[in-house]
């Protein structure tokens, strides 16, 4: 298979500082935790191979900053996403409130076939919860989002918010797989069957110094083959995967 048959996806991660974002990112791009981060300079660029019905598929996965001074860099990131995931700490009220306008964000997306998703993370901290399943839930389905809780510290649910809710939706959206559908580069399809896998191999940056994550059960995610890039953009950049990264948040 050639580059030019592999379909591109970008994710968008967004939320307030120290919710975790670049914790969940690190989980499903590399099964690790980093209890030390910085936070994130303007936006962080991985990227990761992932098969999905047997068609092989790149990630573009974006962490963006939290801090209020680089979220008037947002709307250029978020523009031609695929899918955006707003995340909040289900132990920190002020985070979750505050994904109203992490929400109103991407009322500007030029997208209509793109994928929302709203997570919850730290379910570890079940004793501090200070925002309810319910409320959550009752949230996503208010905006027309897709609903998940995790915990990024040891990857419960991780996997899963992937496998079981964000690739079913993408296979369903951009018919990834789908023999009968000829698609343009916003959702080409390499025809086959099969389950979804995901790749490991990836060289990520490491950080220090931080106060986020999050945690619950480990669960392994199955790997076959991968490669990434990294990077940070800040303000003034364009839109291009940057060169290099500082922190994650």
């Amino acid at each position: 298979m050639t580059e030019e048959d592999v379909q591109h996806f970008k994710i968008i991660f967004l939320g307030d500082q120290c919710v975790g974002k670049s914790s969940i990112l690190n989980r499903f791009y590399q099964d690790k935790f980093e209890p030390d981060y910085q936070a994130t300079i303007g936006l962080v660029f991985h990227s990761k191979n992932v098969e999905i019905n047997g068609s092989s598929v790149r990630l573009l996965l974006y962490d963006t900053a939290g801090q209020e001074k680089f979220k008037s860099l947002i709307p250029m990131y978020i523009r031609d996403a695929n899918i955006i995931i707003v995340v909040y700490d289900i132990s920190n009220k002020d985070s979750f409130t505050h994904t109203e306008h992490w929400v109103n964000e991407t009322k500007d997306l030029k997208r209509e076939d793109a994928i929302f998703v709203l997570v919850g993370n730290k379910i570890d901290l079940e004793d501090k919860r200070a925002v309810t399943k319910k409320e959550g839930e009752d949230f996503a389905i208010e905006k027309g989002f897709l609903f998940y809780e995790v915990s990024a510290k040891t990857g419960e649910q991780v996997a899963e918010l992937f496998e079981n809710k964000i690739f079913p939706e993408m296979s369903r959206k951009y018919h990834i797989g789908d023999e009968e559908e000829e698609r343009d580069n916003d959702g080409l399809h390499n025809p086959n069957d099969g389950g979804v896998k995901l790749n490991e191999g990836n060289q990520p940056t490491k950080k220090k110094g931080g106060c986020c994550g999050g945690g619950g059960k480990n669960k392994r995610v199955k790997q076959v083959e991968s490669q990434g890039n990294e990077g940070t953009q800040e303000e003034g950049e364009g839109e291009e995967p940057p060169k290099e990264s500082q922190g994650e948040e």
